[in-house]
């Protein structure tokens, strides 16, 4: 019955000597990281005038677009549209970009105007 309690002990100091042994990571190493800030965001990259949420431009618009296309930017549309947007979503990706949605009810149908960073990105008839 000795061979049991020998094991029994050997089991333990080895326990033991585990907890002696060096570790693989530095606490401090891991503490710093956690102490870091987070990265400050961005801010979104674009120019211009946008739309609120309400619809309405907020800022001047520019006037240089002259036709419904890719590119232009948010309030450049309305005004060449000549009335106000049935609904506006105005939103941000999980990118950091400012993405808006404009909806024009038209007798035809529906248009949607999708944006992003100010700048006229799809357009869904």
């Amino acid at each position: 019955m000795r061979i049991p309690s020998i094991l029994a002990m050997a089991a333990v100091a080895l326990g033991l000597a585990a907890c002696n042994g060096t570790r693989t990571e530095t606490p401090a190493v891991a503490a710093a990281s956690a102490a870091l800030p987070a990265p400050a965001q961005a801010a979104p990259a674009f120019s211009g005038p946008v739309l609120g949420p309400d619809g309405q431009c907020q800022g001047a618009p520019s006037g240089a677009a002259t036709a419904i296309e890719p590119g232009i930017g948010e309030c450049d549309l309305v005004r060449l549209k000549g009335k106000p947007p049935t609904d506006v979503l105005v939103g941000e990706s999980g990118k950091g970009q400012r993405e808006v949605q404009v909806l024009y009810s038209e007798p035809g149908g529906r248009e949607l105007y999708f944006f992003v960073n100010n700048r006229l990105d799809r357009i869904v008839k």
